[in-house]
C-alpha cells in the first residue's frame, strides 16, 4: 500500500477560515484506490513552507507520493510549483501535461493552472487544482497510472513496456 501526504496550500485555509474541500476529496479518492493517507496539512500559500515540508517528507521516506492542492494560479500568493520546483531532482512534466489536456476537455481555464509533477529521492510530488470539482476531475483521470509509477520509482517494476 502506497503511502500518501496531502497538502492543502491556502492561506484562509490554514487559519481556519475555509474549509478544505479539496484535500478531504483528494483523501476519499486515493483511498478509494487503495492508497493510505499517511500525512495531511494545510499550510498558507508561503514558498520556504511548502517547499520544507515537502522536502522533509521526501528526505526522511515518510511518503511515496504527495498530492498538493491550491496555490497553482496566477495569484502571487500562489507558489505551490515554484516550492516543487525548488526541491525536484527529476521534472515529470507528461502527469501536468495529462491533468490540463484532459480539464480542456471540459473548460478552457484548464490552460491557467500552473501544476508540476516532480520527484524528489523515491516520492512522486504531483501539483493538483485547488477547487473540489478540478481536484476530482485532475486526479481521477491520472490514479490509474500512479501505481504504475510509483512501482518504476520503488523498484517493484522494471519495465514499462507492454
Amino acid at each position: 500500500m502506497y503511502r500518501v501526504a496531502i497538502i492543502t496550500a491556502s492561506d484562509k485555509g490554514s487559519i481556519g477560515e475555509r474549509q478544505d474541500l479539496s484535500g478531504a476529496k483528494i483523501r476519499t479518492i486515493v483511498e478509494e484506490h487503495g492508497y493510505q493517507v499517511d500525512f495531511y496539512q494545510i499550510l498558507p500559500d508561503d514558498k520556504s513552507l511548502l517547499q520544507e515540508t515537502m522536502q522533509r517528507l521526501c528526505d526522511e521516506n515518510t511518503v511515496d507520493l504527495i498530492l498538493t492542492t491550491g496555490g497553482t494560479g496566477f495569484s502571487m500568493r500562489d507558489v505551490t510549483p515554484e516550492a516543487t520546483i525548488a526541491i525536484a531532482e527529476r521534472m515529470v512534466p507528461g502527469i501536468a501535461e495529462a491533468m490540463r489536456a484532459y480539464s480542456m476537455t471540459i473548460t478552457k481555464r484548464a490552460m491557467l493552472s500552473r501544476g508540476v509533477a516532480a520527484i524528489r529521492k523515491s516520492t512522486l510530488i504531483i501539483n493538483l487544482p485547488g477547487s473540489p470539482k478540478a481536484v476530482e476531475e485532475s486526479l481521477t483521470h491520472i490514479i490509474g497510472e500512479l501505481r504504475h509509477g510509483l512501482e518504476i520509482l520503488k523498484g517493484e517494476a522494471g519495465e514499462c513496456a507492454r
